[in-house]
């Protein structure tokens, strides 16, 4: 994936702890949805992109500005995740049939594995940015 990022270390920091924030709370609701003999709803790479804003969107709100994110970083992020979409969908797609099968994954996992190309891409990017 071929990805100009506009973020630098320190906000793929912060995305990488809100990913991981996500994914723990991901967890937990499949724990609780088990024990109360709830089924889960399918979930897909675009829900859990929707997730990450939603939650960029409360973060900007209440800590933006003492974390170093700047007023542009939403739109930044939103525009990112718009431009990677399909690209992510395929490669979660793959990677959860080489690694479950045909059987459907849970939402921590879709979450993991959505976060973990986005970061990745992010990451290459800007180590090809600073050569």
């Amino acid at each position: 994936m071929e990805v100009t990022s506009p973020f630098s270390g320190h906000v793929i920091g912060l995305l990488k702890g809100y990913m991981t924030d996500l994914v723990q709370q991901a967890v937990q609701e499949e724990w609780a949805a088990k024990q109360f003999g709830f089924v889960s709803t399918p979930y897909g790479p675009h829900d859990a992109l929707a997730d990450l804003l939603a939650l960029l969107d409360d973060r900007l709100e209440s800590e933006g500005i003492q974390v170093g994110l700047s007023e542009s970083f939403l739109h930044k992020m939103w525009s990112l995740c718009d431009t990677m979409a399909s690209q992510l969908c395929e490669r979660v797609w793959m990677e959860k049939n080489i690694d479950d099968g045909p059987r459907p994954i849970e939402k921590a996992r879709v979450r993991e594995l959505t976060y973990r190309a986005l970061i990745e891409a992010l990451e290459h990017s800007s180590a090809k940015a600073e050569a």
